[in-house]
């Protein structure tokens, strides 16, 4: 779980970056932009499941 949410914050970080999105104080947006990511992230985080890391 811990390595999990590691991944999907730099998933964040570099979404981020190449968005050159602006960090907002509402959480609401941050939905929005993860809206359309969250089959893409559900679908790598099937990935790096299946194959046993560490």
């Amino acid at each position: 779980p811990m390595l999990l949410t590691l991944f999907l914050i730099t998933q964040l970080k570099m979404l981020n970056t190449n968005y050159h999105l602006p960090p907002s104080p509402k959480p609401m947006k941050m939905k929005n932009y993860n809206k359309p990511w969250e089959p893409k992230w559900t679908k790598i985080c099937s990935l790096h499941s299946l194959p046993p890391q560490s």
